[in-house]
């Protein structure tokens, strides 16, 4: 699953049949025939739904991952979800996906460049919004269960800005600033990371105890 990539500022250069996993799926073209990629549990996860991440990536970040990257991420969010969902752990509200709505939008020319791209990548509105309020979602929850697990002390503040932060700015010709004027930024950086390391080996541990299986591209839909 990819984190969330925190910005530091100026100063730093994340029997039923099976259900299909995560929301409804942003329509696709007709001429593409969707297929089962993995199986969890008794859940699902369908081509539709990588080639649909894939094209999220490639709005927000200008890029996509290799198939079997998003297919590996797509299971780790299933992963998330099942235990948030379990957990009764809140949806965001709809004006906070409404601000990253907002923000992303803002990113381009004007909204009509916008819903050009949206076009450009099979994307819709609505599977946008989907899309963000799963990445809220997810985020929130690995940093609710985590964060009280992570302890920061000011020596390790210290070292970042001493080691990491001064160095790297004096090869940029910037100048350095005070370490009280950073000391919070570089303590929630480091948070951050403490919480990446935990999830990561959450998800590890996790995935080793499912039931899962990949299907083969040769497999039959």
């Amino acid at each position: 699953m990819r984190h969330a990539k925190f910005i530091f500022v100026l100063f730093l250069a994340t029997v039923q049949a099976p259900r299909v996993f995560a929301h409804p799926l942003t329509p696709q073209p007709q001429r593409v025939v969707d297929r089962i990629v993995a199986r969890i549990e008794g859940d699902i996860i369908l081509q539709s739904q990588v080639r649909e991440l894939g094209a999220f990536q490639q709005l927000i970040e200008g890029q996509a991952e290799s198939d079997d990257k998003l297919l590996q991420e797509l299971i780790e969010q299933w992963v998330v979800a099942t235990e948030a969902t379990a957990s009764h752990f809140p949806e965001p509200s709809q004006s906070e996906v409404d601000r990253e709505i907002a923000r992303l939008v803002g990113q381009f020319a004007n909204p009509e460049k916008y819903q050009i791209r949206l076009r450009e990548l099979g994307l819709s509105d609505i599977g946008v919004r989907q899309l963000l309020s799963r990445q809220i979602y997810d985020e929130r929850y690995v940093d609710y269960k985590f964060r009280p697990s992570v302890q920061v002390e000011t020596a390790d503040i210290e070292t970042y800005y001493k080691m990491d932060l001064l160095p790297d700015l004096a090869k940029k010709n910037q100048p350095a600033p005070a370490f009280t004027a950073v000391e919070e930024q570089i303590r929630e950086l480091l948070i951050q990371r403490g919480i990446s390391a935990l999830t990561v080996k959450w998800l590890d541990d996790t995935k080793s105890r499912l039931k899962l299986e990949i299907e083969s591209p040769d497999s039959k839909p």
